[in-house]
């Protein structure tokens, strides 16, 4: 079961990695979910808000945070698919934030690791995530936003999309209710339907 931590906490590399296909299958999603290869921002992409490139930043720093063990982890879990959504809807007040933190975070894992977030290793990507989280990393990539708010929303808006209802692009096929134990919330609504039928 996953549990709450904090990334310093981390010293090991998660054995799952998004892979060229798994990200694929994910745009996919997307696309099919929006019913449109428009984004939010008028042009095309398989995203509603993200770019391609800021997606697999995304993808990569949402599995540190809830990386696959025996249950699946966030980026199998579509909270990427989630957080686009959201950023075309009630969190469209992040859109820059997101945009300008995305992009902090390339430059920062390039200027430490010379290379895009996505393409270095789990422990490092943890490394990163964790400077971010406590204000230590590189000052000259974090102009326009501080790395600790932004961790704070990347981390709130990872466990909403984990945890939160399917109806809102995560948490695909109720994954992490299953590993919780959970059945199915009920739909207030249709819970008094179904109800007054029996």
């Amino acid at each position: 079961m996953h549990r709450s931590f904090s990334l310093k906490e981390l010293s090991v590399e998660p054995a799952y990695q998004l892979s060229r296909r798994k990200f694929l299958q994910a745009a996919l999603v997307a696309v099919a979910a929006s019913g449109s290869g428009i984004a939010c921002s008028g042009e095309k992409s398989p995203w509603s808000f993200l770019t391609v490139s800021e997606a697999r930043t995304l993808a990569a720093a949402c599995d540190q945070i809830i990386p696959t063990d025996e249950d699946s982890g966030a980026a199998w879990a579509a909270v990427v698919t989630y957080i686009d959504r959201q950023l075309c809807g009630p969190l469209k007040d992040l859109q820059n934030t997101y945009r300008w933190g995305i992009a902090a975070m390339d430059r920062s894992s390039r200027i430490l690791y010379a290379s895009a977030f996505a393409e270095i290793p789990g422990d490092k990507q943890i490394e990163l995530l964790a400077r971010m989280e406590h204000g230590h990393a590189p000052a000259e990539a974090w102009k326009k936003i501080r790395s600790t708010e932004f961790f704070g929303h990347l981390q709130d808006q990872t466990m909403q999309g984990f945890y939160g209802d399917p109806r809102h692009g995560g948490n695909r096929d109720g994954v992490s209710w299953r590993m919780l134990g959970l059945t199915y919330p009920p739909i207030r609504g249709q819970l008094h339907y179904d109800l007054s039928k029996s």
